[in-house]
């Protein structure tokens, strides 16, 4: 099985259980979820709910994209975008769940992964704890609700960290607003035993300990000064009159994703930022996704980056300054009802 859905004293279990796919979800997976979650909301048995996951080297590292790809390399670009509407659906579920839900998130949390632990009401991160957006590498923005998280993230690291893909450990993740508490990884099996035993989300901050400092802090002013811009250009810019390792970094980290997802990104996060809601995130976002495939990079973006490794995709322009203010319209227009 891929899922193990149970109740647990009082508390509703969820445990994902591919751990040779560092956890990946299928949307099967998400329906799953989604189903446990509109079952437990009104029983009264269950006090809260607790998602974690076998292994050490991942939470949840992504969607199983392998679908994704065969299907919208084939032309039918359907499958994914209902498969994005149900995602979605169930991120706005999780952020909106009227019990306690405390995701446990150890090794890679990523993506799809991000979105079924980083929008519960009590998110714990451990040593390994490796969290990141890194959507623009394979031809998408940050979704699964993330642009909420980047945008309510302090100064414009919402917009240096959707653009980079930049991975977070624990200390970083808190700092950024991804996850709440540190507590070591040893201590879990017994905090989830008095959670379910007990149904008292207390025990969490008892539990918890002094998280690692954030390196981001200390780059925050430099993030803040570069990417306070909405066009991409501008931020190119502000980095290349700047000769520093950080901002050189940052530049060639730009342009190893896609152009049109890098392009895109900012100003999904800063529309996100205006709005401040999941719902207005995940419709900011689905308007991208809904053409990622038909228009945009996804299917190139999957081919160079994962099903043949060569990290040499070849996008729908050759850089970020081919990127044009039509083709960024094209990506994030308004979709019509039918649509969403």
């Amino acid at each position: 099985m891929d899922i193990h859905i149970r109740k647990e004293g009082q508390a509703g279990r969820i445990t994902l259980q591919r751990p040779k796919a560092l956890n990946a979800l299928t949307y099967q997976m998400c329906l799953d979820i989604e189903a446990a979650l509109d079952d437990w909301r009104d029983d009264s048995d269950v006090s809260l709910v607790i998602i974690d996951a076998e292994g050490d080297k991942a939470f949840c590292a992504g969607g199983d994209i392998q679908k994704l790809y065969d299907t919208a390399s084939a032309g039918d670009h359907d499958y994914g975008r209902q498969f994005w509407r149900d995602e979605y659906r169930l991120n706005e579920k999780i952020f909106n769940y009227p019990k306690p839900y405390i995701a446990f998130m150890q090794g890679f949390t990523m993506g799809g992964g991000v979105g079924v632990s980083c929008h519960g009401s009590h998110r714990i991160v451990c040593e390994n704890s490796q969290i990141a957006m890194p959507e623009c590498g394979i031809g998408l923005v940050p979704d699964v609700g993330g642009s909420l998280i980047l945008a309510r993230a302090p100064g414009r690291l919402g917009e240096y960290l959707g653009t980079t893909g930049e991975r977070m450990d624990a200390g970083n993740a808190i700092y950024a607003g991804f996850a709440d508490s540190f507590i070591p990884r040893d201590d879990w099996p017994a905090l989830i035993e008095k959670l379910a035993n007990s149904g008292d989300v207390g025990a969490i901050e008892r539990a918890a300990r002094p998280a690692p400092s954030p390196s981001l802090q200390g780059k925050q002013a430099e993030i803040d000064h570069h990417f306070a811009w909405e066009a991409v250009t501008d931020i190119l810019d502000s980095l290349n009159r700047d000769g520093s390792e950080f901002a050189q970094n940052t530049i060639a980290t730009l342009r190893k994703k896609s152009p049109i997802s890098v392009c895109c990104t900012p100003i999904i996060v800063q529309r996100v930022r205006t709005g401040n809601t999941i719902e207005r995130a995940l419709k900011e976002e689905f308007q991208f996704t809904f053409r990622a495939a038909e228009h945009g990079d996804f299917v190139e973006g999957i081919k160079g980056t994962i099903i043949d490794r060569s990290h040499t995709p070849v996008w729908t322009r050759p850089d970020l300054e081919s990127v044009t203010e039509a083709d960024v319209e094209r990506m994030l227009k308004p979709l019509n009802t039918e649509q969403l």
